[in-house]
């Protein structure tokens, strides 16, 4: 397969990227300080930054012309001399660049981020590391001047350790953030979303004993409820430990022990747990103590399974009632980072009367998670294996399972998250269903506790366009038959709903992952016009009706809870930039369409609280 310059651009460190230093788990529990606030940029679409030793020599004393930075990359060594930052205008981190820099709304390309900071250690054996929550898409970072490395892909956490580097004070911690597209990509150059450049979630540098927990996950044992599962993974030179895990809510205590690796595991009684539900979204104080280090953690129990064409929470069938999300906050615009645009969005969907969130089409933030953890939403993460990616470039195939692996890492504690998703809407091909199949796999043997599926297209009868079959030969290897349709938007008119005939390959629950119109808030005509109020919300009430009629039917996430940015929406004095299907405006007005899918959900919530 031949690439494009920017693609080989990209895959030159990819392999290397894809093994940087995995992301510290449970971040925010440990001592850290921010480094979240004002960082100096400079904009780069030419790449000045970039000093290519392969064509000039290089002469450390020499201002490169034109250019604010040197790279270089001989064999033995990676530096970066800086000039002129101290003079560049600001950015403030975490956020996106487009929103906060009227030059920078449509910017593909590279802007590079500096900011200074002082580092005193607590105590000379400690490690410190410096955390990304994410940074869309690659990442070159650099500390005094040395490489640490380059990560790949704008939605996972990513960490280096710098021990060795930082100083106590004057310490210079430098990004280059590149967002182009590439068809090698994940995702790819096609997507329906704004491509928000630049550092988009928290840095922290944190401390840790030069011996700390590395990973863990508390979890019921699969297959019960009275037993719970957990693990711990040390990193440093006492890897053999003694540890204690404690619910200090309960009396509930265990100790085990880590190997020659660093890793223990112990199964522990633990009668009258009270189950995390969205009705009693119960969290537990959990604590890990090892002889060199402690983290908490607050965590629901809870099981999740299928029983035919079925859902079961805790044993019992469950209806999701749903909704799609984009990480995007309305009221500020740009890109949703906070706690407080998790309460804010998640806020909309429990007064929708939600019990579950699709959040789309790529990993949100940590805030997201934890928050639906404590109101009680669950969950459908997703990785953005979007549309046509190149299923056939093992690097592609690589990016993606990194990426679905750094997901469930970061989330694998939280109650809320009941399904991984390994794509959207993505053609049927055989590569295609080998690369998703590979991710399905991955997904299962990184956790066994949770359903995975993915988003799949719906097939039309060429003999009958109101004859609609689903038969995606992935839907063999998920645990939901997930798809999305458009009746009555992209085909046909709302009234063509009535007409619809399904044949459905599976007896699997059937979870109908997208559907919807678009609607420009405030315009009201009749339910015939499209774009209005009205067309939008008769388009729910005819669309549900038709839903009700498929008899494994157990949930849906219409597209979508908020009006949201996309290049791909044009249409003057309507779009204009705009994705319009969401149920409240980009102003945070709610439409008509708001109030019949919250009076339907009502409907559900009554029939399943009937004895």
């Amino acid at each position: 397969m031949r690439f494009s310059p920017l693609a080989a651009l990209a895959l030159l460190t990819l392999s290397t990227a894809l093994r940087a230093d995995p992301a510290l788990a449970n971040v925010y529990a440990r001592s850290s300080v921010s480094l979240n606030g004002k960082w100096h940029y400079i904009i780069d679409p030419y790449e000045n930054g970039f000093y290519d030793y392969r064509h000039q020599p290089f002469d450390a004393a020499a201002k490169p012309t034109g250019g604010y930075f040197l790279d270089r990359q001989p064999a033995d060594k990676t530096e970066l001399i800086e000039y002129n930052f101290d003079t560049s205008p600001s950015l403030t981190v975490p956020g996106d660049w487009n929103s906060q820099d009227d030059r920078l709304q449509y910017y593909e390309g590279t802007v590079w981020y500096r900011r200074r900071f002082d580092c005193p250690k607590a105590n000379a054996t400690d490690r410190v590391f410096v955390y990304f929550g994410a940074a869309n898409y690659r990442a070159d970072v650099y500390l005094n001047g040395k490489k640490l490395g380059t990560h790949i892909g704008g939605f996972t956490p990513f960490s280096y350790e710098i021990t060795a580097l930082v100083t106590d004070t004057g310490n210079s911690l430098v990004v280059r953030v590149d967002n182009k597209r590439y068809a090698e990509a994940v995702p790819t150059v096609n997507t329906d979303w704004w491509n928000y450049g630049g550092l988009t979630r928290d840095v922290l540098l944190v401390q840790t004993p030069a011996t700390f927990i590395a990973a863990q996950s508390v979890q019921l044992a699969p297959g019960t409820t009275d037993h719970i599962l957990a693990t711990v993974q040390l990193d440093g030179p006492q890897k053999q430990q003694k540890i204690r895990l404690t619910l200090p809510d309960t009396a509930i205590t265990a100790e085990f022990s880590t190997d020659a690796d660093g890793a223990g595991r112990a199964e522990i009684p633990a009668a009258n747990l009270a189950l995390w539900s969205p009705e009693k979204p119960k969290l537990y104080s959990v604590v890990i103590t090892a002889e060199s280090d402690r983290t908490t953690d607050r965590i629901g129990f809870r099981t999740i399974a299928v029983r035919g064409s079925d859902i079961l929470l805790n044993g019992r069938s469950v209806f999701l009632r749903g909704i799609c999300l984009h990480e995007e906050n309305p009221q500020r615009g740009g890109r949703a980072y906070s706690v407080e645009d998790a309460r804010l969005l998640l806020g909309w969907a429990k007064e929708l009367g939600c019990n579950f969130v699709r959040l789309a089409h790529y990993p949100h933030n940590e805030n997201m998670a934890r928050v639906a953890d404590e109101i009680g939403l669950m969950l459908w993460e997703e990785v953005p294996v979007y549309w046509t990616i190149a299923w056939e470039n093992a690097e592609t195939l690589r990016n993606a399972r990194t990426q679905l692996s750094d997901l469930i890492e970061r989330d694998r504690n939280r109650a809320s998250v009941i399904v991984w998703s390994v794509a959207n809407e993505t053609p049927v091909s055989e590569p295609r269903t080998r690369f998703l199949r590979t991710l399905i796999e991955t997904a299962r043997s990184l956790d066994g506790t949770r359903l995975v599926s993915s988003a799949m297209e719906v097939r039309t009868d060429p003999a009958d366009s109101t004859h609609k079959i689903i038969d995606d030969p992935l839907g063999e290897f998920t645990d939901l038959t997930s798809f999305n349709q458009y009746v009555g938007w992209y085909d046909g008119l709302p009234a063509k709903t009535a007409q619809i005939r399904w044949t459905i390959k599976s007896e699997k629950p059937v979870m109908i992952s997208e559907f919807g119109a678009d609607a420009l808030q405030g315009w009201h005509a009749d339910a015939l016009t499209r774009f209005s109020e009205e067309y939008q919300a008769d388009l729910y009430r005819q669309t549900l009706t038709m839903l009700q009629k498929i008899p494994q039917w157990r949930g849906a996430t219409p597209w979508i809870l908020c009006d949201f940015r996309s290049p791909r929406r044009p249409l003057p004095n309507v779009q204009d930039g705009w994705n319009r299907k969401g149920l409240i405006g980009e102003n945070g007005t709610k439409k008509m369409a708001f109030g019949v899918l919250r009076e339907f959900y009502d409907r559900k919530t009554a029939e399943a609280a009937k004895p």
